[in-house]
């Protein structure tokens, strides 16, 4: 290629670029960060159940991590990063999408020792190219083969986890890299054992390394201009955005659970249930609903238990707590034994809540009953339960800020005989309807 004439090229195509002046400082994505904030300034990434502030990315290293024998640095831990070495010499930089076959940006900057940062942060297989003059000196496409590569969960909510684990996992089969998965030390537990051949590091205790590659995967609420994400979460569904962000098919599969089997907790045919939320817009908001459910399982034959963290949840004047009726497991199982309970069941009943995440990633038949959001948000199931004759999916409404803060969010009927409508007019018929599809299921004793 050292015959091409770089100048025949227009200065300036497609993208804006983030260019900065000053060597070793951040584009306006990014800004400094204390403890317990994001790590990004705009927008801010967030989760189906955690406000913004409480996620923390870890910070990428100030310098590139890879470095050239021309002394130029490059790497892809916020986007492209191009770090040109401080010298006489005027160096062209020029970025690439290979699977699009744009060219996305290139300058020849007046400066010496400048960086050049791509506008996308998510994953595009780049290509950098770095003349002077009329010679091409550098050139390097996106490999990660044997390289290590950190993906990192921002927050430390079980579904959204589990909802994005497989593809991280996915990323690593696609490109041979090594490696490392950040997110909640809690949670590690669940995963490490299942996958050995990934290291897995807390997110608040996550340093900057020499990655080759890093990419974040959250649920990006502002992100108008698409920097972090290539399609909004909302039109894809919470676990799908991992696909899109990390530039996989968005072909959906539970991960593995380092839950090692274990025997029946009770020997009699049982149904697990999960009542609680983090938010009042998840919860099933007909008041008898679940306890006309809970009679109806009864008299099929079958007990009802209810593992919520919580027996009370609430805020305000407005607290949830067991169904009358259930058998009253609250509080007292941990994550793996919540996977043992479900995995033994004869099928789970629960909500948009992280206990349905592990049920499906613990193979389990889930009727999930939902009105606030959409089918495609959560995983598929042939349970789904939700009422398309009232108001529903308004966390999948780009033009609703979903606000953490409110308990009782409710952005279209808030304080109006509507509020909650999504699942408060979901009947217990309706349920019961659904779990009469349910194979195996005997209504004998009903």
């Amino acid at each position: 290629m050292d015959d091409v004439n770089p100048r025949a090229i227009p200065e300036v195509v497609a993208a804006e670029p983030t260019v900065n002046e000053t060597e070793g400082r951040w584009s306006t994505a990014i800004s400094e960060t204390t403890e317990g904030s994001s790590s990004f300034s705009a927008p801010e990434p967030g989760s189906a159940s955690a406000p913004p502030q409480e996620n923390i990315f870890p910070q990428p290293p100030e310098k590139a991590t890879q470095l050239d024998a021309s002394g130029l640095r490059f790497d892809f831990n916020d986007g492209c990063r191009v770090q040109a070495p401080v010298g006489s010499d005027v160096w062209l930089i020029r970025l690439f999408d290979l699977d699009t076959g744009n060219i996305l940006f290139q300058t020849t900057p007046d400066f010496h020792g400048g960086s050049v940062y791509s506008a996308k942060k998510y994953y595009v297989r780049f290509r950098v190219e770095a003349w002077k003059g009329e010679k091409l000196v550098f050139e390097h496409n996106y490999d990660a083969t044997g390289r290590d590569v950190l993906i990192a969960f921002p927050v430390g909510t079980l579904g959204d986890t589990i909802a994005w684990l497989s593809y991280a996992v996915r990323f690593a089969e696609a490109h041979k890299c090594r490696l490392t998965i950040s997110l909640a030390e809690r949670l590690i537990p669940l995963f490490a054992g299942a996958y050995p051949e990934i290291r897995f590091i807390d997110t608040k205790a996550a340093n900057a390394e020499d990655y080759y590659a890093t990419y974040r995967v959250g649920l990006f609420f502002n992100d108008v201009e698409r920097i972090h994400q290539p399609v909004d979460f909302r039109h894809v569904g919470l676990h799908k955005t991992a696909a899109y962000i990390l530039g996989l098919d968005p072909a959906e599969a539970p991960p593995r659970l380092a839950v090692p089997e274990a025997e029946r907790p009770i020997p009699d045919k049982y149904v697990v249930i999960a009542t609680q939320a983090t938010s009042q817009c998840k919860y099933w908001n007909n008041p008898f609903g679940w306890r006309e459910i809970i009679k109806f399982l009864k008299e099929a034959g079958y007990r009802v238990v209810c593992i919520d963290q919580k027996p009370v949840n609430g805020a305000g004047i407005v607290w949830n707590h067991v169904p009358a009726g259930a058998e009253d497991m609250t509080d007292q199982l941990s994550l793996e034994d919540c996977a043992n309970w479900i995995r033994h069941a004869e099928f789970f009943v629960g909500l948009s809540s992280g206990l349905s995440w592990v049920a499906w990633a613990a193979g389990a038949r889930v009727v999930l009953i939902s009105g606030f959001t959409l089918p495609s948000t959560e995983f598929a199931t042939p349970y789904r339960v939700i009422n398309y004759h009232v108001c529903g999916g308004c966390w999948e409404d780009p033009t609703l800020r979903f606000d953490h803060k409110d308990f009782l969010w409710c952005p279209r009927h808030a304080g109006t005989p509507r509020q909650f409508e999504c699942t408060r007019l979901i009947t217990a018929e309706q349920v019961k309807q659904t779990i009469r599809r349910i194979p195996g299921f005997s209504e004998s004793r009903v």
